[in-house]
């Protein structure tokens, strides 16, 4: 009698060791959600209009006093002044070398003033001439030839006279040049300055050139800009661009506040071809978004800053929805487990529009039905489960 108790008692409790026990589960509730199929990329803020002031001319620039960040006024804070590059020192030889091309020029100026002197005189001699060439053609002793003859060289003469004076204009620049080629940087080259001045009203976004040094012609020294006026441009992929419309909304996020509100306010019509993280080209296309809301809480929102962009391609309000969470593939169909009971039980399912939240339900599941979330491998259909968490549909 007594065995026969430890038997039973012994079996029962392997009976019970051995039960299949419910799985434990999480599960949510499918309820009508807004669904939103968007396009979310990395971007940058940036000024909508950057001014980027470059020297006019080769020479020696300043160092600047301003910063990043200095407020300045249009066509009257100077930004940056640039003065004439002292010049080039010679060596020996090329020194040798002007200073006999000055002493060339300063013999060709005495050449020129010699023939100036000469065609002066040259031209006395005929003016004199000319005056006794008409005495005696008054009193009929010469021949009205002879009179033109002495009109023609006083002409000549005169024209002589014009030229040397000319030639000597030249021989004299020519003197200056050589006498500059050997000017040192305490000559003629103090001349200063040559001012910029901001072309707007804003603020300083970068310093690219602070120091004292020689630039050439065309070199970036700083941008100007109106932090105030900041847009984001960011670059999609061009299977995602064609499905983006001008005005589309916009979310900003992960910039170090708030989202902020915006809208596409152009797409570019050319795509540009750029390599991922993963070496693999991909056709871009910048989107530009325009902010839409409060401009207060834009004031930290800087030139360059990194953002996150989710632009909205399309949106389904009041829609029945299931989590992504609980949806899993079943041969060629979407399928979930509906906690019914204390029991799973397999549902095939159709989907329509998905985002990265929910799925809207076409068939399948009815509203208010709880879907198990992350189903595993040990649930089956008919098993049995234990709800541990409800999760709230949001």
């Amino acid at each position: 009698m007594i065995a026969g108790i430890v038997v039973l008692v012994v079996t029962a409790g392997l009976v019970w060791a051995f039960w299949p026990k419910p799985v434990l589960v999480d599960t949510s509730e499918i309820a009508k959600q807004t669904i939103q199929i968007a396009v979310e990329e990395e971007g940058k803020s940036r000024v909508r209009e950057v001014y980027t002031i470059s020297a006019p001319i080769t020479g020696q620039m300043l160092r600047l006093n301003l910063h990043a960040g200095d407020s300045v006024e249009e066509g009257q804070t100077i930004v940056a002044r640039l003065k004439p590059v002292s010049p080039a020192l010679l060596d020996a030889r090329s020194r040798r070398v002007a200073e006999a091309q000055r002493e060339a020029a300063t013999a060709a100026v005495d050449l020129a003033s010699a023939q100036l002197r000469q065609a002066g005189a040259q031209l006395r001699f005929t003016e004199e001439d000319l005056k006794r060439a008409e005495q005696l053609l008054n009193k009929g002793t010469i021949s009205q030839r002879i009179y033109d003859k002495a009109l023609l060289d006083v002409d000549a003469a005169k024209a002589v006279l014009e030229s040397a004076n000319a030639q000597l204009l030249v021989r004299k620049r020519e003197q200056d040049s050589a006498i500059a080629a050997l000017s040192d940087e305490n000559g003629n080259m103090a001349q200063c300055c040559v001012d910029l001045r901001s072309p707007v009203n804003g603020k300083l976004l970068r310093v690219l050139t602070e120091s004292e040094q020689v630039v050439a012609a065309g070199t970036p020294l700083l941008e100007i800009g109106d932090p105030e006026d900041i847009e984001i441009v960011s670059d999609v992929l061009s299977r995602d661009a064609v499905r983006l419309t001008i005005g589309a909304r916009a979310t900003i996020s992960d910039w170090g506040g708030e989202p902020l509100a915006a809208e596409v306010r152009e797409i570019d019509p050319a795509a540009t071809t750029k390599i991922s993280a993963l070496g693999i080209e991909e056709q871009r296309v910048a989107i530009i978004l325009e902010l839409t809301g409060d401009k207060a809480r834009l004031a930290p929102l800087g030139h360059g800053f990194r953002v996150t962009a989710r632009i909205i391609v399309s949106e389904s309000k009041d829609r029945p929805a299931v989590p992504i969470g609980a949806l899993f593939r079943l041969g060629g169909d979407w399928a979930v487990y509906i906690a019914d009971n204390g029991s799973a039980r397999l549902q095939r399912m159709k989907i329509g529009a998905m985002d990265s939240r929910f799925a809207e339900v076409l068939e399948g599941p009815k509203e208010g039905e709880h879907v198990i979330l992350y189903p595993n491998d040990r649930l089956q259909d008919g098993g049995r489960i234990e709800e541990t968490i409800v999760a709230a549909a949001k």
